[in-house]
């Protein structure tokens, strides 16, 4: 594999404790402030050829919940391959709220590096 590339972000769910919220949101906030105009002149094939490789890193009490289909959906283009591993961190809102989903006060943060390559 070309690796081109590689790109971290994180995201949380304040409220919820959704393992896949946070993980669209550290996806997209590895992502989101780039534009790669060249991958057709790199890439042999262009975008549709992208390898993304993704590492997750989520706490392990709310692994169990995560969506990946839903968090495949952040990437526009290229072929997805994930990796979760624990990690990211639990930490505490201050409050849980009922009308949020809340089961308890836990903020659920997830980190992602994505690998770009093909």
């Amino acid at each position: 594999e070309h690796v081109l590339f590689v790109e971290c972000g994180f995201g949380n769910d304040s409220h919820g404790q959704n393992s896949t919220k946070a993980a669209v949101r550290a996806c997209r906030n590895a992502i989101e402030f780039n534009s790669i105009p060249s991958i057709n002149r790199l890439v042999p094939g262009g975008y549709d050829n992208l390898k993304l490789d993704v590492i997750l890193a989520i706490p392990k009490k709310y692994q169990d919940g995560l969506d990946l289909e839903a968090v495949a959906k952040v990437f526009p283009y290229g072929e997805s391959k994930f990796t979760i591993q624990d990690g990211g961190m639990v930490a505490p809102s201050g409050i849980a709220i009922d009308s949020l989903g809340d089961k308890n006060d836990d903020m659920v943060v997830v980190c992602c590096a994505v690998t770009v390559g093909y």
